[in-house]
């Protein structure tokens, strides 16, 4: 039976490097690449003159320029890695196609009846190393027969560290410390500690066959398991994955859960793990190169006619709509204009999409002339065929306007899409939460809403106090909004409970009674009667009838 072979590549220095790609030739400076953790900052990235100066990922920003004051920073950009690893997984797929990301900074790539196309295993990965020198990354790779190991080699195979017989781990102290620790244990007593020597570097390649003995002298971090279960293994006297392989997995998995001897026999091949290929994303776009620079709208509308047909067929081919379209302009002068715009449903149509495009020339300033448009659909869905009865006709249940989608496409190209919005009913007796507002580009219009026990208003306010006696029946006289009304007929009462397992401040006035009032003056309102609770009731207005 033919052993898996799994290749695993780290980039250690990923987000920093990428950047580090764009001042080749300039003076190397410590570089670091910062991320936001909670209200601080980190450093997430760092150079090889970074780490050189003491700093390690994970630290303090401001601890960091108190240790290297010339230290330069960026901020990370979490997109621009992601797109990065995915070009360094389409460069990896030379040697297999099945590569697979594992984000933010390792690709897994399995190697299985593939390494003879370059010299072997070891040709591979002299081909790693010359290929990412000569794209400025640093990288690390291990080759075995499982996803576990090969990972566990890349990252800890040859790493020397020094771990003490007496339970004290050097490593695992400051870094201001660990000067002093050997010292500090000499004079309080006790034997000095005996420091064992490492484990013998391991090789990159682990033989076929030989999982035991590739994992055996690793740390336990090589397990692919949290911090805090390395440091509970270890406050037992357990320091490397051979330590674990001999013992029970019983007593194991009671005191630190499945995870940890799950890990161990997917290392060790108990447990498959597959390799699962990042799928190509789906891309639609087109572009069109200009013999002259153009800047009329109507030689852009031109342009845009000749784009939007092979786009459309290309979405049709893949059974997709564009939900948001993006309009590259470059300018003669090397600058470029983009403009962009949603539609309320994905389409396929370029009638659709036309006078969409037309709205936004407004905004187009082509400078010096254009030379190239670039039309993409760079947020797309499925779409579904459909048969429609005419251009105002629902599907039976209310869905499905094609006018309407029009109207609310050609709005949000103006206004936005996020600024037109819809009702729909909400499953709530409280008057304030019968309906709840949503987007109307990202919703379907409400079916048929449900009666409510008694009519509502059609305008509904917050509740405002009015001038009455404390009696739970309607007044004969009160006032509001300064003005004095006589009540001429009264409906009701209908009693409204709050919600009891919400908190809601307007409602802590406990049970409502609601009445419809009509004043001599002919207005109608909608007024109740709290009957108190966490504060006192009384009389309110809620709403006016039209």
């Amino acid at each position: 039976m033919k052993h898996r072979r799994i290749l695993s590549l780290w980039f250690p220095r990923l987000g920093a490097e990428r950047l580090l790609r764009e001042r080749r030739g300039l003076p190397a400076v410590p570089f670091a690449v910062v991320a936001v953790e909670g209200s601080g900052q980190i450093l997430s990235s760092l150079g090889a003159e970074a780490e050189a100066q003491g700093l390690r990922r994970g630290q303090p920003l401001r601890d960091a320029l108190a240790m290297c004051p010339g230290l330069v920073t960026q901020p990370r950009d979490t997109r621009a890695e992601a797109a990065f690893l995915a070009a360094l997984r389409r460069w990896a797929g030379k040697f297999s196609p099945w590569v697979g990301e594992e984000a933010p900074d390792s690709l897994v790539i399995d190697l299985t009846g593939a390494a003879h196309l370059h010299g072997g295993e070891d040709g591979v990965m002299r081909a790693v190393a010359e290929d990412c020198a000569a794209l400025g990354l640093t990288v690390e790779a291990g080759i075995a027969d499982t996803v576990g190991t090969a990972w566990a080699l890349a990252r800890y195979a040859g790493r020397s560290g020094v771990a003490l017989r007496n339970g004290d781990a050097i490593d695992q102290e400051a870094r201001a410390t660990r000067s002093r620790a050997a010292k500090r244990h000499w004079i309080r007593g006790g034997a000095a500690p005996i420091p064992i020597a490492p484990p013998a570097p391991q090789l990159r390649i682990a033989p076929p066959g030989q999982l035991r003995q590739t994992l055996a002298p690793l740390p336990l971090a090589a397990l692919r398991i949290d911090d805090e279960t390395v440091a509970g293994l270890t406050r037992l006297g357990l320091r490397h994955v051979g330590d674990l392989m001999g013992m029970p997995r019983a007593a194991l998995t009671r005191r630190f859960g499945r995870v940890l001897t799950r890990r161990v026999d997917q290392a060790l091949g108990l447990e498959a793990e597959p390799v699962s290929p990042a799928r190509p994303p789906l891309h639609f776009a087109v572009r069109l190169t200009l013999p002259d620079p153009i800047g009329l709208a109507e030689d852009i509308m031109a342009g845009i006619d000749r784009l939007l047909p092979p786009l459309c067929d290309r979405l049709a081919t893949r059974g997709q709509g564009a939900r948001r379209v993006r309009l590259h302009l470059f300018r003669a002068d090397r600058s470029m204009q983009e403009v962009e715009f949603g539609l309320a449903r994905p389409t396929a149509d370029p009638a659709a999409l036309r006078p969409l495009l037309a709205l936004k020339m407004d905004e187009i300033d082509p400078g010096f002339g254009i030379d190239m448009l670039r039309l993409e659909a760079h947020e797309t869905e499925p779409v579904q065929p459909r048969q429609h009865r005419g251009p105002l006709d629902t599907d039976g249940r209310g869905r499905d306007k094609p006018a309407l989608d029009i109207l609310i496409s050609r709005l949000g190209t103006r206004i936005g899409m996020a600024a037109i919005t819809r009702l729909t009913p909400a499953d709530s007796h409280i008057p304030e939460k019968s309906a709840q507002v949503q987007h109307a580009a990202w919703s379907d219009p409400a079916g048929p809403w449900p009666p409510p026990r008694t009519p509502r208003p059609l305008v509904i306010f917050r509740p405002e106090p009015l001038h009455a006696p404390e009696n739970p029946m309607v007044p004969d006289r009160f006032r509001w909004r300064r003005r004095e009304m006589a009540t001429a007929s009264a409906t009701g009462p209908e009693r409204i409970a709050p919600e009891w397992w919400l908190d809601e401040p307007e409602w802590r006035s406990g049970t409502r009674d609601y009445w419809r009032v009509e004043v001599t003056t002919g207005e109608r309102l909608w007024l109740y009667y709290a009957h108190g609770g966490a504060v006192s009731g009384g009389w309110f207005c809620h709403g006016v009838f039209r």
